[in-house]
């Protein structure tokens, strides 16, 4: 709703006093070239615009004619960034703090969103059955995801330190910890580890689905421990795992120089 009705504004500060019933496609053609061309927009951006404007004129207007014809545009396909395996041993390892540590170490060894790491509740945790319960994620879904055996000991010693009362990880008033905190916490992390690379801590759930699928892992099961819902989303991991690629030999080594 905020996204939707921020953009639409957009739109209605620059025709003004003009009723926005009156636009036609080509109006509305000639404002998303305005958007991509003159304010140079991001494409994400033009199409959360679009998305407003379609949802005004078809559920508001009730004239969904209007919008069929909106041209889109093409998103650029970008692979997702992957941190050697290394690198993440030595961040988490960097890291003293226990709290951060365990978000790090919960973060990479289930591929959690970050989102679903501060929604985490105590209650969501199995340790016998080795199992955390992701509630309402990204799709209003829920889903188990395996609790790995080296972050349990780890979470018992956060757990006895902080004694957390409703969510696993709390800020200073006992309210769950901020998406912002959790970010900071993995970026401080990376300047310890002296890893120079552009990534967030989403990438942290990108390797995780990279470093699960170059192990041999069957990609419909990585497919269900992030919760996708086609499978499709999940093989983009497949065009930046290593495993197959590293039995190609470049012709430049076959030389004998």
């Amino acid at each position: 709703m905020k996204t939707y009705t921020s953009e639409f504004a957009q739109l209605l500060y620059l025709i003004r006093a003009k009723p926005i019933a009156d636009l036609t496609i080509d109006h509305l053609k000639s404002y998303l070239l305005y958007c991509l061309q003159e304010l140079k927009l991001s494409e994400n951006q033009v199409h959360n615009r679009i998305n407003a404007i379609k949802f005004y004129f078809e559920k508001v207007l009730k004239q969904p004619q209007i919008t069929l014809a909106l041209p889109r545009p093409k998103k650029p396909s970008l692979l997702p960034k992957v941190i050697d395996l290394q690198d993440i041993a030595n961040m988490i390892n960097q890291t003293a703090n226990l709290k951060h540590k365990t978000i790090l170490m919960l973060a990479y060894g289930m591929g959690l969103r970050v989102s679903e790491i501060v929604e985490l509740a105590i209650k969501d945790i199995d340790s016998k059955r080795m199992q955390l319960h992701i509630r309402a994620a990204k799709g209003k879904k829920d889903r188990y995801t395996n609790l790995p055996e080296a972050v349990l000991p780890v979470l018992r010693l956060y757990y006895a330190a902080y004694r957390p009362k409703k969510y696993l990880f709390e800020g200073q008033f006992a309210e769950k910890y901020s998406i912002r905190s959790a970010q900071q916490v993995f970026k401080q992390s990376l300047m310890r580890a002296k890893i120079n690379k552009n990534v967030s801590i989403h990438s942290l759930r990108h390797s995780f689905a990279t470093h699960l699928l170059e192990q041999g892992t069957d990609v419909s099961y990585i497919q269900k421990l992030l919760g996708h819902n086609h499978i499709k989303t999940t093989l983009i991991y497949a065009q930046v795992g290593r495993k197959d690629l590293k039995g190609v030999i470049s012709p430049l080594d076959k030389i004998k120089w």
